[in-house]
């Protein structure tokens, strides 16, 4: 499973590296993307005329860049040894606007990799964590994210802690919405079910973002539960509700 830019990926790991592109508030494509060049900050490279030391990695043309959707762009890179070493990168992204007016802008974006995550314990992975969302109440027809923030459980503020937040950070998170039964409800649950463990894609450390469509939706009362898978371990929250009123 590729990693987001922001979930400490590590050399051997394949991470995704986006891009959306707005155009007056609205998603939009752009003509080209004429190429994507990936810089290492090296702090040997430093001068005057280059302050963050920035050495040229790897270069991929508009073929290795996906167009998901509309002003939605993916780009899958392998970070393997030795071409790739722990430390901060700068991908750059060449575009060229649609709009006669606009000339060609070089848009960057940082992304860190990070050491293996190594941790000796002679316990397992016994603490859970703590999984909140908001916003708790949406108005039908509203196309917004639901904000998902993970907190380990662990009883001190120690290498124990900062462990289990890099075990949210990487997991797997998952979403699960229903709705509630009730009259004119079906009663099977496969029948109300909004999202069956979609994929949280969107990743920013301890957050993710799940987006979420209410314009074909009921006004009412959801249920929302999500899981975090790492290790042998598969977290499932309690329910929580998520109200649509109109």
């Amino acid at each position: 499973m590729a990693k987001e830019r922001f979930q400490n990926p590590t050399c051997g790991d394949d991470v995704n590296l986006r891009l959306l592109v707005y155009n007056s508030n609205n998603l939009k494509s752009v003509k080209s993307v004429d190429k994507v060049e990936i810089y290492f900050c090296d702090p040997e490279e430093v001068t005057q005329s280059n302050p963050d030391g920035r050495r040229l990695v790897e270069t991929f043309t508009e073929s290795d860049v996906v167009l998901e959707d509309t002003g939605k762009y993916l780009l899958a890179v392998s970070i393997s040894a030795p071409a790739y070493t722990i430390g901060n990168y700068v991908d750059v992204w060449t575009l060229a606007f649609e709009d006669e007016d606009c000339s060609v802008a070089n848009i960057e974006n940082p992304f860190v990799v990070h050491p293996d995550l190594w941790f000796t314990t002679p316990t397992p992975p016994v603490y859970d964590f703590s999984l909140k969302f908001r916003p708790g109440r949406i108005r039908k027809g509203s196309k917004q994210y639901l904000i998902i923030h993970v907190t380990p459980n662990v009883p001190t503020k120690n290498d124990l802690n900062s462990y289990y937040e890099n075990l949210a950070i990487v997991s797997d998170l998952r979403v699960s919405i229903r709705q509630r039964c009730g009259e004119c409800m079906p009663v099977e649950e496969d029948l109300r079910l909004i999202a069956d463990r979609c994929l949280v894609d969107y990743r920013e450390k301890c957050l993710g973002y799940f987006f979420f469509d209410t314009t074909d939706l009921a006004c009412g009362i959801y249920d929302v539960w999500f899981e975090l898978c790492f290790g042998e371990n598969l977290f499932i929250t309690e329910t929580n509700q998520l109200e649509i009123y109109e």
